[in-house]
């Protein structure tokens, strides 16, 4: 009876496997037939915006991801240049492949100087322009823009207008939240990051290796 029992859980074992053999055989087919469509490159004006965590961070995964590929990659921080971050340290030892320019001066209710921020702000989308301008560069991030442009620090009319006249194969990486309707409009790929939990709520402050 036992070696019965062993035999019928052998066959359906079996029956499972090619049942997951053949829907995998079916999507694969399907696929195949999706990707066969997929033929272009051109550059991406990607927007990482919402509430929750990680915009940056897979800004900066993206940023990696060039420097495998031996591309050129330009980075302006917005907001961030007040502090030391870990990204730095480590795209500073790649100086071939990454020019990191931390050029914000804190949060606004940091400087609590409307005058300073705006020429903050100013002088970091300047370096933008210049590296979206430049071949050389192949990607260019533009960190925390959407918070300059939230508040109005930079004219989201001429931020459109330079990303768009922008050389067709460049790819352009803009982060932080509440991202203008007219960059989602204009933007090939939109990602909104979806807070459901953070230790901050719980009283945990930033931490190195997590927030910087």
């Amino acid at each position: 009876m036992e070696a019965d029992n062993n035999q019928v859980a052998r066959e359906g074992i079996a029956d499972g496997d090619a049942r997951h053999a053949e829907k995998m055989r079916k999507k694969q087919t399907a696929q195949a037939k999706i990707m066969a469509n997929k033929t272009r490159e051109k550059g991406l004006l990607i927007v990482h915006t919402g509430k929750g965590k990680g915009k940056t961070s897979a800004a900066l995964g993206m940023v990696v991801r060039a420097i495998g590929h031996g591309m050129k990659v330009g980075v302006v921080q917005f907001v961030k240049g007040a502090m030391k971050t870990g990204e730095k340290a480590v795209f500073d030892a790649f100086p071939d492949n990454v020019e990191f320019k931390p050029m914000g001066e804190g949060f606004t209710w940091d400087t609590q100087d409307r005058t300073r921020d705006i020429a903050a702000a100013r002088a970091g989308w300047d370096e933008v322009k210049r590296m979206i301008a430049d071949p050389s560069y192949h990607m260019v991030l533009a960190d925390e823009l959407n918070i300059v442009l939230r508040y109005d620090y930079l004219p989201v009319d001429e931020v459109v207008a330079v990303l768009t006249a922008r050389d067709a194969m460049k790819h352009v990486i803009v982060t932080g939240r509440n991202a203008p309707d007219a960059l989602i409009e204009v933007a090939d790929l939109v990602t909104e990051m979806t807070m459901v939990k953070h230790p901050f709520r719980s009283g945990v402050k930033a931490q190195a290796g997590i927030e910087f």
